[in-house]
């Protein structure tokens, strides 16, 4: 198996908000040595959030787009399939548990995908290796938010 660092790094700096308390933009650095702004979400804290930077709801969103991808692709790879293109609009929405805590309950994944060549999947097929892409992907498995894809 693997292991995966993420450096974070957040200072406390002179207050940044109209109450006077700090923001709370920090720095993601990954494995790879690329750092990106993240912040609490503007939906969230937009006091104290900076909207061009990720938050980590869309990480989190992003991250399961990306990993069904990947793993969409290799599924088509396997089954002989060419894919020319593959574009997703995913879309998470935040809500409460049962137990009262909020969450990203549900993802909705939107993938377009454009096949070259004769060999094109019939719907139900394309509906099956959806299904095999979710059943493999790491991500998938590894949280309980519900995830649905949306195929056209």
């Amino acid at each position: 198996m693997s292991e995966h660092k993420v450096a974070i790094h957040w200072q406390n700096r002179e207050a940044s908000t109209h109450d006077g308390k700090p923001s709370f933009v920090h720095q993601w650095t990954f494995d790879g040595g690329i750092t990106v702004d993240a912040s609490p979400s503007p939906f969230v804290m937009s006091e104290r959030s900076k909207e061009e930077a990720i938050d980590p709801e869309e990480a989190f969103i992003a991250a399961i787009a990306s990993c069904h991808m990947m793993t969409f692709l290799t599924v088509a790879e396997k089954q002989r399939f060419s894919v020319e293109s593959y574009a997703d609009e995913a879309i998470g929405t935040l809500g409460k548990l049962e137990n009262g805590r909020t969450a990203v309950t549900d993802v909705v994944l939107k993938p377009t995908i454009t096949f070259s060549g004769d060999n094109q999947p019939s719907p139900e097929l394309l509906a099956k290796m959806h299904q095999l892409a979710h059943k493999h992907c790491f991500i998938a498995n590894s949280v309980t938010t519900n995830i649905t894809v949306e195929s056209d």
